[in-house]
Parts: structure tokens; C-alpha cells; sequence
């Protein structure tokens, strides 16, 4: 018996080995195999298939996938003083990969509880947690898989404005889960500058920053504080 395949793993899974099999989608690729390496808390797999290449002949490869499930963020904004609301945590991968002393600055965000779980549901609950802030209506900016090479999650980025009114919580993450998360308040025209000096280095934080200066609450105001384009007001 093997957790993930026929048994239960920690999150309740059964027959993790056949993901993939089923995919129709493509003409060009055949799944022939999966196997499963690991399932702790995320998935490793070896996926074999067959592969159809522009000049019409068929090759076999092998690629490994991490599955971690999907994930959402939320760039939280105030035009009126103009600042944004991130946070700060301990990362050990990055720690470990060279950051100074894995101190990240991010959006707030997190994965979903469930496969079908709806992401703007995972990300109301995640500010709570992490910012101690209840926001109102929220805008749906993208959706993008993260790192394609080998990582499945698909991230949706959100943004919504915050404001004394919205603190409804004390935040700082769940006790639980080992979280010990710090809100880090930042004028913008300061957040895009951390992003050239390398302070912010998360890559969701730094595509959230730029929309919301080429197109978003920020957008035609340069880098400076001030009202740009009208949003809701905090509820």
C-alpha cells in the first residue's frame, strides 16, 4: 500500500500515479507514464510521454513536475496617500539559493485550500490572516503559471484598495502553520525603487508593482503619490 496511490496522503489524496493520463488536449503529445515520487504536503512525478516535433517525427521524453496546487495574490493599494500594504518572511528556499538572509518582501497570497476552491476565496482569507485587513471589492489583474519548466501551479493575481477602515483583524499569519509574517507599509514610488535595488526580489510582488504603474491604480501619476486612476473606496 502507498500513500498517494492507494491509500490516503497527508492531504486526503488517492491515485496521485495517474494525473495526466487522461489529457486529450494536444494532439501532439502522449502520455505513456507517470510515476509518482513523492507526495508529503506537494507532488513529485516523472511523466514519460511521446511528443510529435514540427517535422512530424515522434521523440520520448521525460520531464518531472512539482505540483504545490494553484495560488493567488493581492496587491493592496491606497491612492489617496499613495502607498501600497506588503509584507515581510522568512523563505528558506531563497535563503538557501543566495538571498542575504531570506527576509522576502511579497504581495500577501497563498495556495488554495482545495483543488476547487475558488481563488478569490483563498486570497480574502489569506489577507486576513497575513495583513489583518477585510477588503471590499477586488479586481482580477492576471493569471500565470509561475515557472513552467517544472512547476504546475497556476498563480491569479487580484488587487483591491485598503484604508484604516479595512483593518478588521491583527494578521501576522497563523500560529499553526509557522507563520510569523511582518506588514510592511511603503509609499509607491518607494516600492519600485526597492525593485531596482534588489530589496524586492519576489517575482508575483514585482509583476504586481509594475501593472499597477503601466495600467493600474498608479498609472498616469508617474511614480508619485497621488490619485490615479478612481477605484471603491475602502469598505
Amino acid at each position: 500500500m502507498t500513500a498517494g496511490i492507494d491509500t490516503p496522503d497527508r492531504r486526503g489524496r488517492t491515485g496521485l500515479h495517474r494525473t495526466g493520463l487522461d489529457l486529450t488536449g494536444n494532439p501532439r503529445v502522449k502520455v505513456r507514464d507517470v510515476t509518482l515520487l513523492s507526495c508529503h504536503w506537494y507532488v513529485e512525478r516523472t511523466t514519460t510521454f511521446d511528443f510529435r516535433n514540427a517535422d512530424g517525427t515522434w521523440s520520448t521524453q521525460e520531464r518531472e513536475t512539482h505540483d504545490r496546487g494553484n495560488g493567488a495574490t493581492i496587491l493592496l493599494y491606497d491612492t489617496d496617500r499613495g502607498t501600497v500594504l506588503l509584507t515581510r518572511q522568512f523563505r528558506y528556499p531563497v535563503y538557501v539559493n543566495g538571498h542575504p538572509d531570506g527576509m522576502l518582501v511579497e504581495t500577501p497570497g497563498g495556495l488554495l485550500d482545495e483543488d476547487d476552491e475558488h481563488p478569490e476565496v483563498a486570497v480574502r482569507r489569506e489577507v486576513v490572516e497575513e495583513t489583518g485587513h477585510t477588503v471590499g471589492e477586488v479586481e482580477r489583474v492576471f493569471e500565470v503559471y509561475m515557472s513552467p519548466g517544472s512547476v504546475t501551479e497556476r498563480v491569479t493575481f487580484y488587487a483591491a484598495s485598503y484604508g484604516p477602515a479595512t483593518r478588521t483583524h491583527e494578521g501576522g499569519g497563523l500560529d499553526e502553520e509557522g507563520e510569523d509574517i511582518e506588514t510592511v507599509e511603503l509609499p509607491f514610488r518607494r516600492a519600485l525603487e526597492m525593485i531596482r535595488s534588489g530589496e524586492i526580489a519576489d517575482a508575483k510582488t514585482i509583476m504586481l508593482l509594475q501593472w499597477a504603474a503601466l495600467e493600474g491604480p498608479f498609472s498616469g501619476t508617474g511614480t508619485s503619490a497621488g490619485p490615479g486612476r478612481r477605484h471603491p473606496e475602502p469598505s
